[in-house]
């Protein structure tokens, strides 16, 4: 499962709700709903597509300290499997027979697409909001203990006073690679001990 995190003023029912009216339409059909503090949105094919194969994807919504988790699982395409075999077949008894099949061709090809599609709704939905990768602005800067003097992350020495900041630079979560601060002891993300 891919899962990224987009840091900024993203709440995970706003960008569940943006996600299930993007795609609740045509042969698609969303859904939200909250389980434990995530939101997970599902989207699959309707129970009697008009053409091609079914398939279904879920998205986990999470939100953290500085942003929202993302998550996108695994695309169930095994029904797209089958409409492609039975295309194939058909074409191979008669190629006349690809005539009747271009609209199942067709929405085979889109359902294929619908992880890529979901990323690009989350990413366009994250930077219409302001959110994006980058550090979140409580690693921006670091405070020297010394002096109270605001410095570039990755300083060796203040630029005020001269002392070392190597206490406070950021750090990693040993169990999942969450940027943290110096002194956290659970982290944001998993909510791990540290």
């Amino acid at each position: 499962m891919d899962r990224r995190i987009f840091h900024g003023s993203v709440t995970v029912s706003d960008l569940g709700q943006a996600l299930v009216a993007k795609f609740n339409r045509g042969n698609l059909r969303a859904q939200q709903f909250t389980r434990g503090g995530k939101v997970i949105v599902q989207i699959a094919t309707s129970g009697k597509p008009l053409s091609g194969g079914t398939t279904a994807l879920t998205v986990y919504l999470e939100q953290v300290e500085d942003g929202v988790a993302v998550q996108v699982g695994e695309q169930a395409w095994l029904g797209i499997a089958a409409s492609i075999g039975t295309t194939l077949l058909w074409v191979w008894r008669n190629p006349f027979n690809l005539i009747h099949r271009l609209d199942d061709i067709a929405q085979d090809v889109e359902n294929l697409q619908i992880s890529e599609q979901v990323w690009n709704e989350i990413e366009n939905y994250a930077r219409m909001k302001g959110a994006t990768f980058e550090l979140s602005e409580r690693f921006r800067r670091m405070t020297c203990e010394y002096c109270g003097t605001a410095n570039p992350v990755g300083e060796s020495r203040c630029l005020a006073c001269g002392a070392p900041l190597g206490e406070v630079q950021p750090n990693t979560c040993p169990n999942c690679g969450f940027l943290i601060k110096f002194g956290e002891r659970v982290c944001p993300n998993c909510n791990q001990s540290i």
